[in-house]
């Protein structure tokens, strides 16, 4: 195990550098600067931009510098003073911006994917144990609707749904009356009414994908000749689905782990906007229409790393949940 442990982390040095070079190049590509985007904008409003006013912002920010340059200066201010350079739109610390929308992204990401496992897993074990029932076609119906129906279109559901029938303003994760009030128990109950919305809109998706996933390869376990010489000698029905179709078939909640936590940073852009939810995806897209590089190239990194991460997590998952896996190596 811990052999295939090292090879995984080896791995993980090269992809890393490429990453960090992709990113760059990446938020680079569209045409012009942060300084092109504000000059149209003000060139809109009827007004200029100070020639000074540029040339500062131009020096400050190493714009005339070559991409290397540039790139060089980015990638070591974050690797050894954690300095994600500062945003040109909002006019502050990257760091400090991030830190005001993690917690909030993280906490319903995080519960989003609970949310999923807890209600896929049963599901997707019923839906392949009663093949063809009443109770299969029913969750194959939600599971299609569920994956067809756009996240936002469900939050804008679920908002008139909260508005008319409940009196409930779910825009937010607080009414407007406990923004700016103090914690009581009141502000939690509160918070708790308005934060099941986004979880179950985030959760929709992934929990449909997984019922059908994990209902597609119990089948197939199901199916397979070591189970019908388990049931041909009379080990009960139960302790032989779970012990072993079940723990095989459960490979692709693990080795989803590297998708999952990319979204702890990248939310749902669309959805966090309709919600007017203060997380990181509203952030990364108005960073990326105003080309705000430094803040824009901080989340994609941050993402990217995750997807790394979260790949050798899995990695290290299946591998203790199938020996298979790391017998390989």
């Amino acid at each position: 195990m811990l052999r295939y442990l090292g090879r995984r982390v080896l791995v993980l040095i090269p992809t890393l550098v490429a990453i960090s070079v992709v990113t760059f190049v990446v938020i680079q590509l569209p045409p012009g600067d942060y300084l092109t985007t504000l000059t149209a904008q003000r060139a809109a409003q009827g007004d200029a931009v100070p020639t000074g006013e540029l040339a500062r912002l131009t020096e400050r920010y190493g714009l005339d510098q070559p991409v290397i340059v540039q790139y060089w200066q980015w990638i070591s201010n974050i690797l050894f003073h954690g300095d994600f350079g500062e945003s040109f739109d909002y006019a502050r610390p990257v760091t400090s911006l991030l830190a005001e929308r993690l917690p909030l992204t993280i906490t319903l990401s995080l519960v989003t994917l609970v949310f999923i496992w807890a209600v896929s897993f049963p599901i997707g074990v019923y839906s392949a144990i009663r093949q063809y029932s009443a109770g299969d076609y029913t969750f194959t119906f939600l599971g299609y609707l569920g994956l067809a129906v756009p996240n936002f279109l469900i939050a804008l559901v679920l908002m008139w749904i909260g508005l008319k029938f409940f009196g409930l303003n779910a825009g937010g994760i607080l009414s407007p009356e406990y923004r700016d009030a103090p914690w009581s128990l009141a502000k939690v109950g509160d918070l708790v009414a308005h934060l099941w919305i986004p979880i179950v809109i985030w959760g929709t998706a992934g929990t449909a994908g997984n019922i059908r996933v994990l209902r597609a390869n119990l089948l197939d376990e199901l199916r397979k000749p070591y189970v019908v010489a388990a049931r041909a000698r009379g080990m009960p029905e139960r302790k032989m689905t779970i012990m072993y179709p079940v723990r095989v078939a459960m490979n692709p909640f693990f080795s989803t782990i590297g998708w999952v936590l990319p979204g702890l940073i990248a939310a749902d852009a669309i959805t966090s906007k309709v919600l007017n939810l203060q997380t990181t995806g509203p952030l990364m897209l108005r960073a990326l229409l105003a080309q705000d590089m430094y803040l824009a190239g901080a989340i994609l990194l941050i993402s990217a790393v995750l997807v790394v991460v979260g790949t050798l997590v899995s990695d290290v998952a299946l591998g203790w949940l199938d020996p298979r896996v790391r017998l390989r190596y």
